[in-house]
């Protein structure tokens, strides 16, 4: 596999351009939530090293068992993707995820052994729900189901991500339940946002949540995701001393979002679409930022 056929498949299926900086703000806040939850000082830099690799190989795994999984959907209906359009074999993008692995539980391991416990869990997670629970039918005629089951890997994601903080100084905090059910609702939040499509642009043996309830009524759904997460986020920032920080900050993007949510549910074009995906993913990473780093910052300043 050359470089340039791997960049361009990177682009399209795990932009880093995107993903790097979402991930890097998602692991950091991680860290730096559950040490100001338990009144600790930060964890030196090779917590966060060590949780920005591990971030980043996760999600990278996550991407490769949905090319796996979705193989045969991609063949049928999205034949421009780059395996079914024969720009990389899916042979080559699995030895890319297995080779990552080491590589994930190496940056654990140097950090602190333990925490690959954890580490097992999010992969038997990954596993079971790669192959659908063992019910592929039966999990897909329910997409409520199948959207909660799937996202309860953010959560074990994120506990595995915060373990590097709490795991080597005894136990974590109580209220590190709330940035849990963050992390679970802002999962959400990302996977319906991706699929509020246009009506013109829906294709049919492709499951969208547009599609699925309707443009407005799934943005509906949408928004109250946003609403739980804003929420949850006032939750952590009263916890770590920033609520009226976090109340400002995030109520002003909860707000651009209930705005959108609005205009694509009047008028679901290709732009609304975009701009919801893109809010999407810039109203979580508010929540991490503003959870992570504003009681580090006020403490500063």
């Amino acid at each position: 596999m050359s470089f340039s056929t791997f960049w361009i498949y990177q682009k399209e299926r795990f932009p880093l351009a995107k993903t790097g900086p979402l991930l890097a703000v998602f692991s950091a806040a991680s860290i730096c939530v559950s040490a100001e939850l338990s009144g600790r000082p930060l964890p030196s830099i090779g917590a966060f090293v060590a949780g920005f690799l591990i971030a980043m190989m996760l999600f990278f795994q996550m991407r490769v068992c949905d090319e796996y999984k979705d193989l045969e959907d991609d063949l049928r209906f999205r034949p421009n993707r780059p395996i079914p359009r024969g720009l990389i074999s899916l042979k080559t993008i699995v030895w890319l995820g297995v080779a990552s692995m080491p590589i994930t539980v190496l940056a654990a391991w140097l950090w602190h052994p333990p925490v690959l416990w954890l580490l097992s869990l999010v992969w038997f997670w990954l596993a079971v729900m790669t192959g659908e629970f063992g019910m592929p039918a039966w999990l897909k005629a329910r997409p409520i189901l199948y959207l909660l089951s799937h996202m309860a890997i953010m959560p074990l994601i994120d506990l595995l991500l915060t373990s590097l903080e709490w795991m080597p100084n005894g136990k974590a905090a109580l209220g590190l339940v709330l940035f849990l059910a963050l992390s679970f609702v802002n999962g959400c939040v990302l996977e319906i946002g991706r699929k509020l499509w246009t009506p013109a642009r829906e294709i049919v043996g492709v499951d969208t949540y547009s599609g699925l309830w309707g443009p407005a009524k799934a943005v509906l759904i949408w928004a109250a995701c946003v609403g739980a997460s804003f929420a949850l986020l006032l939750g952590v920032g009263a916890l770590t001393g920033v609520f009226w920080i976090s109340f400002v900050l995030g109520g002003s993007g909860a707000a651009l979002c209930l705005i959108s949510a609005v205009t694509y549910a009047k008028s679901p074009t290709e732009k609304a679409e975009k701009r919801m995906d893109t809010l999407a993913g810039l109203w979580v990473f508010s929540c991490y930022a503003i959870a992570g780093f504003a009681p580090i910052l006020m403490r500063v300043f």
